[in-house]
């Protein structure tokens, strides 16, 4: 079966600086694929790449088997794209807003009536349709924005952080929307800052400096990493993490929320070695061996 993108050594620079650097990436109809990175690693460029918004330097890129440079209008009708930076005219109202982007893609007038219903009972929208855009919350914007994106029913659907700087209870519901939408058969690919929507994925890629340092199932990427994690529950942190850096029994250590996460070549050697260097600077911790999670993983790679 042919893939739902298909990256052939692709490659984007901008004058000296290499944005995206020989990717090749598979993505199988009805998979959700996520792309994650820090700032500035690529995500946004890969992914206008993908779209045709961006021009290759070199490589190639297929969408359901059509080349993006060589029929970019062909792809740009076939695909949902919902950029990183809101993109919905904020003075329309919701449902303008949505039959505007209807009249794009040319959707008939009944197909539009039956598919915004179908899309705003779904995402919880009906009772805004009258509603300013600029006057929706956060999360209902990025709703009505990936309503946008699959009004005229794209079977792939390309999304670009689409949950940045919404509230968690909002990236829940936005993600259990995702599900329903690739039930139904759609493929997801989405880019991330956060490990745990990475963790919902059929299958991740870590990005960093325009290249793919890792690729398979969030499982599969987890068990890539070599050492143990110890948790580190204490009041003082910075100085905790301050003291450990450099030892040579601790590989990395990072602030994990409220916790460190150190990466240890053995957990059963490094507890009570830490806890005696933390005891000895005056810090009281409490330790024990975790799972690595995604994050701990992906932290490892950068570090390499």
């Amino acid at each position: 079966m042919t893939p739902a993108i298909e990256l052939i050594h692709l490659s984007r620079s901008f004058g000296t600086s290499m944005a995206v650097d020989d990717v090749s990436i598979e993505v199988a109809r009805g998979e959700i694929f996520a792309l994650v990175g820090p700032d500035g690693a690529g995500k946004t460029t890969l992914i206008r790449l993908i779209c045709g918004a961006l021009e290759a330097s070199s490589g190639s890129a297929r969408v359901d088997g059509v080349d993006v440079v060589a029929e970019p209008a062909r792809v740009q009708a076939a695909i949902g794209y919902m950029p990183q930076r809101f993109s919905l005219y904020p003075d329309l109202s919701t449902i303008e807003n949505l039959r505007f982007y209807g009249a794009i893609f040319g959707v008939s007038k009944s197909d539009f009536v039956q598919r915004s219903a179908r899309l705003l009972d779904e995402f919880a929208l009906a009772p805004f349709v009258a509603r300013r855009t600029e006057d929706l919350s956060g999360g209902m914007r990025q709703k009505l924005a990936l309503a946008c994106a699959l009004i005229h029913s794209p079977a792939t659907i390309l999304l670009d952080e689409p949950t940045a700087g919404v509230d968690p209870v909002s990236r829940r519901a936005f993600w259990r929307i995702l599900y329903g939408i690739n039930h139904e058969g759609t493929t997801v690919f989405v880019s991330t800052p956060y490990m745990d929507e990475a963790e919902r994925a059929g299958r991740v890629a870590f990005i960093t400096r325009g290249s793919i340092v890792s690729c398979g199932t969030p499982d599969e990427l987890k068990k890539t990493l070599v050492g143990d994690v110890v948790e580190i529950v204490c009041d003082r942190r910075a100085e905790a993490r301050r003291a450990l850096r450099g030892e040579a029994f601790v590989r990395s250590v990072e602030v994990f929320g409220d916790t460190l996460h150190a990466l240890v070549p053995s957990a059963a050697e490094a507890i009570p070695a830490i806890e005696r260097h933390l005891a000895a600077a005056g810090i009281g911790a409490t330790l024990r061996e975790i799972p690595p999670s995604l994050e701990d993983t992906f932290v490892a790679r950068l570090a390499t």
